[in-house]
């Protein structure tokens, strides 16, 4: 008999324990994304990452997830981690082609895509103008490009402009300093071809007078006098005021007065040491 009771009392104990409330240190999917939005807000990236994480993995399809995933890139890029950027914007586009902000995600791979594979060094210090890699710029142009076609009333479409013309300015003083370049290495064909693509690619830009002078001195080198002549004419008719321009008259620039260099450079056209 004392062992029902004690059956009995044992059961009674162990239903009032399943009716008891679980506790928990879990916090809800709002709760993660406050945490995380107050520490976007105030610049406290590394915590909001945390949280972000949190978030996608313990609610990985809730409503705060796909915002969660924009605040990610948000948050690399505030960090510089460009690499990561890259690979959440690309991963929210293939995933979220539909979203209303995907538009965002476009942006900021741009941004990041420029960035990426440029250091300090690279953009600041380096005076070796015609070895540093210009696709980064390239590829930034393109992604600023598909952004203003795809939404071309997204908010972020006037920066973008305004960069993808930045890009332009670059990419073609890129083209006339690996020009001057070549023209240092005696490679005047080359030298010219480079400007060429200036005034075909690049027009409206600062570089094409630049482009027009090194184009007059290189087929001066090559003995081209009528093409010599139509560049010389060009600039003196566009760029009157051209620094290498003294009442109209071209002075050298002397570049392709330089040391000829070995004979490899030589039989390379200027290309190899």
């Amino acid at each position: 008999m004392n062992a029902r009771w004690l059956l009995f009392a044992l059961a009674l104990m162990l239903s009032a324990c399943s009716n008891s409330p679980v506790k928990t240190d879990e916090k809800t999917e709002r709760q993660y994304y406050q945490e995380a939005r107050e520490a976007l807000d105030n610049e406290n990236f590394l915590v909001a990452m945390e949280r972000l994480r949190q978030l996608d993995s313990r609610y990985p399809f809730g409503q705060y997830a796909e915002q969660g995933q924009l605040d990610m890139m948000y948050a690399h890029f505030m960090t510089a981690d460009m690499e990561s950027v890259l690979t959440a914007s690309e991963r929210f586009i293939r995933l979220h082609p539909l979203h209303s902000q995907v538009d965002y995600a476009y942006y900021l791979r741009a941004l990041a895509t420029y960035e990426l594979g440029f250091s300090f060094v690279e953009r600041y210090l380096s005076d070796d103008v015609a070895r540093r890699d210009p696709t980064p710029m390239r590829d930034a142009f393109a992604h600023f490009s598909e952004l203003l076609i795809r939404f071309p009333d997204s908010p972020y479409t006037a920066d973008a402009r305004a960069r993808m013309e930045f890009l332009r300015q670059r990419l073609a003083s890129y083209e006339v300093e690996v020009a001057r370049y070549y023209m240092k290495r005696h490679a005047f064909i080359a030298a010219a071809n480079r400007c060429q693509d200036v005034l075909l690619h690049y027009q409206n830009t600062a570089a094409v007078a630049d482009a027009l002078a090194v184009m007059v001195e290189a087929y001066d080198e090559l003995g081209m006098s009528d093409e010599k002549a139509n560049a010389l004419a060009l600039l003196q008719h566009n760029h009157p005021q051209h620094p290498q321009l003294n009442d109209g008259r071209f002075v050298s620039s002397g570049l392709a007065q330089a040391d000829r260099g070995s004979l490899l450079n030589i039989l390379s056209f200027g290309l190899l040491d």
